[in-house]
Parts: C-alpha cells; structure tokens; sequence
C-alpha cells in the first residue's frame, strides 16, 4: 500500500474513534431492523428500547401490565420513534409465544431479541440472594454508599449506561465482536 492509501486508512480510522468517542455517530445504525426488548416499560428496559428507537429499529415493548406498555408506547411514539407494544409476562409460555408472534405480525422478523426480565439490588453470588431481596425491596442509602465506594467511578449505575453499549452490539459496527462479554459495572470487579 503506497503512503496516500496508508494515510487515508489512518484518517478514516481516527474519524471513526473520534466520532465515537465525541456521541457524533452515524445516523439510525440499527436501521430497519426489528428489537423484541422484554420488561421494557421502565428501568434498563425502558432505557435499552428507547436507544434502539433512537437508532433507527421498530421496537416492540413488552410488560405483565397493559398500563405500563400504554405509557410506554406512547411516551415513546411522543418521542417520534418506531414503537409497539403489547402484554408478556416472561415466566409464562403462551405470553413469550404471543409476544413473538406479535413482533412478527407487525414487522415480518425479529433481528434484536433482548431479555431485561429480572431485577437485583443485590451484588454478589446468586446462591447468597435472600428472598426478600428476590422480591424486588431496594437498598438502604448506607448500603448504597457502601456500594458506591467499592465502584471506581463512585456513583451507582443508571439505566442509559447500558442502552449504548447494547445498542452498539447490536449494530454491524459489533459485527466482528463474537462471544465476549461485556461487563457494564462501574468498575466493579467481574466475576465471570
């Protein structure tokens, strides 16, 4: 490769890092494609379908209560994104086959398939977990800053802070990313 094509690779590649890092990306990078994002009414669901209509793809949301999918396809819509929605509750087997078939009826496939249907307040090994707190009850505000500390960046995790990273992966700009995992934790240590 003679210097004028080495040097116009480097300056598309440094576009590239500098767009990226700057929030100018390109624009709809999930274009037509279609996103199935469960428990996505509020939280990290919310946030993840709202980043992936931002990015161009029709979303289907889902909820166990029809309220919350109707505040959350219209919040949505108001925003001007793609944006269905209909009742599942995960746990049952004709709510996952019914939301399946919706998101197929209405868009022809599904390229995005995306599980938010769980909820933690608690760090560490899952055999640890007390029922109370797989019952959803949330952290005390000791325990939260006691948490904090442990964080290299000092603040706990917002649901936004994943919906970049699950966009971007399911973009073709992931295209060469296979079979890694991605740890979005504030620094916190994996213990994968």
């Amino acid at each position: 490769m003679h210097k004028a094509g080495l040097l116009d690779l480097c300056v598309r590649a440094w576009n590239s890092v500098r767009m990226a890092s700057s929030g100018m990306t390109r624009r709809d990078p999930l274009a037509n494609k279609v996103a199935l994002v469960t428990a996505s009414t509020d939280g990290i669901g919310f946030a993840i379908a709202r980043r992936l209509a931002q990015d161009g793809a029709h979303v289907v949301v889902s909820s166990r209560k029809q309220q919350n999918v109707d505040q959350a396809v219209a919040t949505l819509q108001g925003e001007g994104l793609s944006v269905t929605g209909t009742v599942c509750h995960v746990g049952k087997a004709e709510d996952r086959e019914r939301l399946v078939a919706t998101a197929v009826k209405l868009h022809g496939s599904i390229d995005i398939l995306v599980s938010t249907a769980a909820a933690s307040t608690s760090f560490g090994s899952l055999m640890d977990i007390t029922e109370e707190i797989r019952d959803k009850l949330w952290i005390d505000k000791e325990k939260e800053e006691r948490m904090k500390e442990t964080l290299q960046i000092r603040r706990l995790g917002e649901p936004e802070d994943y919906a970049g990273i699950l966009s971007f992966l399911c973009s073709e700009d992931a295209s060469y990313i296979t079979g890694e995992t991605v740890v979005v934790g504030g620094g916190t240590p994996s213990r994968l």
